[in-house]
């Protein structure tokens, strides 16, 4: 079976360099926080091109305290696109706030531009775009508007470590970045993990401080703070991964168009050509009778997955923000559709070719039969 995603590859190619470092970070027995971390949050600001960057213990947590550390709470609102993880809704309701939803673009499957203003009101104090499955969203659109209304802008760029648009990447793009670290991510940890990236010293200062107690300096707590703390095995793990990150980016762009060129025009692709603005986390299809071709693949020896089956606005535990069926048609016509491909650094050309030929079997045998 060729998996859908294989970290043991991963682990193989750089095994010896991440074990020296992570029983580093044991001997040293600073567990929590410490200089693995501090080397670390170093590293990822220099890489993104942000002056700060502040680790926490996860990619929730980042967005979570992004918020509050700009000020975001009860009555506020929050402009997101419902195509996502529950997770960019989540966050938003932690700090009191209320997501606000617009629908994806059609061509980019990220946050539509053209539709934010009809949202903001009095109460709106951010944008919290998503870069879905690694793409940047229109960055230089959603500032407009924000700059337009006085807006932040927040990103949600846990799937888009590396991207970048124009020389800036992803975490570089808005007022606050915000990543997660999960193990399947193109930079993943060996466990949770997460990051908040800005050139603001006061909402780095501010997360600081929220994520470990609301302290500033031992035992002077000045705010409602949580226990978020990144720990020092996750920061060694991350600080060798790190400079691996734009090699392991080149080889996903570089399958993901394979894929592009391979798969039948009848699939409904994401736009490509992919370029630097793609870091390739999810390499996603559009197929009708998902489940029948997501079993005919199976059979073929090729394992799929599903990114995300039912937009948040749909799901059962956020029906209290009064959105229906049928309030974003594109978001909902995709999270039906969509079917995940194979798709890590490691995967090879034969593996890609195999997908390739499974998939197009399976489209072909549709259109036969509704010829």
């Amino acid at each position: 079976m060729i998996p859908f995603l294989d970290l043991r590859a991963q682990y193989q190619s750089i095994g010896p360099q991440l074990e020296q470092a992570v029983v580093a970070a044991m001997r040293d027995c600073n567990f929590v926080l410490g200089d693995s971390v501090d080397s670390f949050e170093s590293g990822f600001a220099a890489y993104c091109g942000t002056e700060f960057s502040v680790a926490v213990n996860t990619g929730t947590s980042a967005i979570h305290l992004a918020l509050l550390a700009a000020g975001i709470g009860p009555g506020d609102e929050v402009i997101t696109a419902p195509m996502t993880f529950v997770a960019t809704a989540a966050a938003i309701l932690y700090t009191g706030a209320t997501p606000v939803f617009v629908d994806i673009d059609p061509v980019t499957w990220t946050m539509n531009p053209d539709l934010i203003a009809e949202k903001v009101t009095s109460r709106t104090k951010a944008i919290l775009p998503v870069h879905l499955h690694g793409r940047l969203a229109d960055m230089n659109s959603i500032c407009a508007v924000a700059r337009r209304y006085g807006l932040l802008v927040i990103e949600d760029a846990a799937q888009a470590h590396g991207a970048e648009r124009d020389g800036a990447r992803a975490g570089a793009l808005g007022d606050i970045g915000c990543f997660s670290f999960y193990p399947g991510k193109n930079l993943g940890a060996c466990g949770e993990g997460g990051a908040v990236t800005t050139n603001r010293p006061d909402f780095a200062a501010a997360v600081c401080s929220l994520r470990d107690w609301g302290q500033e300096g031992k035992y002077n707590h000045v705010r409602h703070g949580f226990n978020f703390r990144m720990d020092a095995v996750q920061g060694a793990a991350l600080g060798i991964k790190l400079p691996f990150l734009d090699t392991w980016n080149s080889q996903r762009r570089r399958i993901a168009n394979i894929y592009n060129d391979g798969l039948f025009g009848s699939l409904g692709l994401a736009a490509g050509p992919f370029g630097l603005d793609h870091a390739c986390h999810v390499y996603a299809v559009r197929v009708e009778d998902r489940q029948r071709v997501r079993a005919e693949l199976h059979d073929a020896g090729v394992a799929t997955n599903i990114h995300y089956p039912v937009p948040v606005h749909l799901q059962p535990a956020y029906a209290g923000l009064g959105y229906k069926a049928g309030d974003f048609p594109v978001s909902e016509s995709l999270a039906s559709q969509t079917l995940s491909l194979p798709l890590f650094p490691e995967l090879s050309d034969s593996d890609v070719a195999t997908v390739m030929d499974a998939l197009n079997a399976a489209t072909a045998q549709r259109l036969a039969k509704s010829a």
